[in-house]
C-alpha cells in the first residue's frame, strides 16, 4: 500500500491489519457470488476505519457451487509482525433469511478467559473487525439476503505460538485485530520521531500565545472518548502508544507547561507504578500494582486475591468494590509523570483521566477538568 512514515530520510511503508484482510477477502467473496466481479480480479478497494481507502492485492479467488473462498495475504509493511505474509481466508455462502453470521474457522483462536473484548466461547474476532465485516455485508447485500462468513488462517495455530494469545486465554489460533485498519511501521525510533513531530505541530497550531498545553492519549479508546465529548481537545491530542517517558521528555524539550493525559486503566496502572514504557515486553506488573493500591483503599482480602489472579485489568474491575482506587491510581500517575519531568529540570503540571473499556470515566486527578 502507498502509505508511509518518514525517518532520517527513509520511507517506511505501512501495512494493513488482519481485520482489514478479512474484510477485503469477504468483500471480494460476496461480489463474486453476486457475479459483480470476475474470478481473475487482482485488487479490491476497501475503506478502513482510519478514513483511508486502500487498494489491496487479491491472492486467490475460488468459486464453488454453494460458496466462494477468497485469500488475502497479510502485509505488515516495512516492520512486519508474526502474521506478515499469512493467508487470511474468507469463505462466504448465502442464506435464505437475512441473517449475517460471522465466525472463525481454522487458525482463528477461541476466547477462553474473561477480560477480553470478545466473550468467552466466541471466535477471537475483535469488535472493530467484526463491525467492518458486518458493514461490508450489509452494504453489498442491502438487507435482501443473509450470509455466513467464516474467517480462517491456515497457519494461525502455528503463528499463535509466537504471540501472547495462550497467556491471554485465546486458544487454537491468532486474533483478527485492528482498530484503524492500518499497521504503522513498528520501528520504535521512526515511530517515536513521528510522535515528537506531531507533538511539536500540535503545540504550534494550538498554542497561540496561551499556556503551552499538550494532550496525550494512550490509544483509540481515549481518542474516541475525546472525539465524542471534547472534540477540540481530540484534535489537539497526540496518541503516544507505549512511549510515556519519551513523550514527556519531548514535552520538557518543547517547554510544555501542562499535559492532560487520557487513556485506559491497563496502561495507567503501569505509569502509577513508575513504568514509563508500557509495552508488556518491557514491563508488566499491572496486577501487582492494582492489587497493592486496592489494598491501600481497604479492598476486601477475597477481592484482592481475585484482582491479583485476573487475566486483564478489565476483568479485575469486576472485583473492585472500593472505587476510590481509580482516583488514587490517577493521582499517582500524575505525580510520577511530574517527577519524571523534574528530573529533566522542568516543572510540568500533569492531569490524568482513566477510562474503562466502555470509554467511561473510572478515575481522575483532582484538577483534570479545571479549564479542560
Amino acid at each position: 500500500m502507498e502509505n508511509y512514515v518518514y525517518f532520517q530520510g527513509k520511507k517506511l511503508r505501512c501495512g494493513y491489519t488482519t481485520g482489514t484482510c478479512a474484510t477485503a477477502a469477504t468483500k471480494v467473496a460476496i461480489l463474486v457470488l453476486l457475479k459483480k466481479i470476475k474470478k481473475d480480479e487482482k485488487f479490491v478497494k476497501l475503506k478502513v476505519p482510519a478514513g483511508e481507502t486502500l487498494t489491496i492485492p487479491i491472492e486467490k479467488i475460488e468459486v464453488f457451487k454453494k460458496f466462494s473462498k477468497v485469500t488475502i495475504l497479510k502485509d505488515g509493511g516495512d516492520d512486519p509482525d508474526v502474521t506478515d505474509g499469512a493467508e487470511i481466508v474468507s469463505k462466504v455462502s448465502f442464506r435464505n433469511d437475512k441473517k449475517i453470521n460471522i465466525f472463525g474457522g481454522i487458525g482463528v483462536g477461541k476466547v477462553t478467559k474473561e477480560g477480553l473484548p470478545v466473550k468467552i466461547g466466541k471466535s477471537a474476532i475483535n469488535p472493530t473487525p467484526m463491525k467492518m465485516l458486518k458493514n461490508v455485508a450489509k452494504e453489498l447485500l442491502a438487507d435482501k439476503i443473509g450470509v455466513d462468513i467464516e474467517i480462517s488462517v491456515p497457519k494461525g495455530e502455528e503463528l499463535a505460538k509466537k504471540t501472547l494469545n495462550e497467556k491471554l486465554g485465546i486458544i487454537g489460533g491468532i486474533s483478527i485485530l485492528g482498530t484503524t485498519g492500518i499497521v504503522r511501521p513498528m520501528s520504535e525510533e521512526s515511530w517515536k520521531s513521528s510522535l515528537a513531530l506531531e507533538l511539536k505541530q500540535s503545540l504550534e497550531i494550538n498554542d497561540k500565545g496561551k499556556e503551552r498545553t499538550a494532550v496525550f492519549i494512550f490509544g483509540n479508546r481515549g481518542k474516541l472518548y475525546l472525539a465524542k465529548n471534547y472534540p477540540k481537545r481530540e484534535k489537539q491530542g497526540v496518541v503516544i502508544s507505549n512511549f510515556v517517558g519519551y513523550m514527556f521528555d519531548r514535552a520538557c524539550e518543547y517547554d510544555v507547561q501542562k499535559v492532560y493525559f487520557v487513556g485506559e486503566l491497563g496502561k495507567f496502572v503501569k505509569v502509577a507504578g513508575g513504568i514509563f514504557h508500557t509495552h508488556s515486553r518491557v514491563a508488566d506488573a499491572r496486577m501487582e500494582i492494582l492489587t497493592a493500591n486496592a489494598l491501600l483503599v481497604g479492598e476486601k482480602v477475597e477481592n484482592l486475591k481475585k484482582i491479583m489472579n485476573s487475566n486483564t485489568t478489565e476483568e479485575a474491575t469486576k472485583y473492585i468494590e472500593k472505587l476510590e482506587v481509580y482516583d488514587l491510581l490517577a493521582q499517582k500517575a500524575k505525580v510520577k509523570c511530574e517527577e519524571h519531568c523534574r528530573k529533566n529540570g522542568k516543572e510540568i503540571e500533569v492531569e490524568t483521566l482513566i477510562l474503562s473499556a466502555e470509554k467511561k470515566i473510572l478515575g481522575k486527578s483532582e484538577k483534570f477538568f479545571k479549564n479542560f
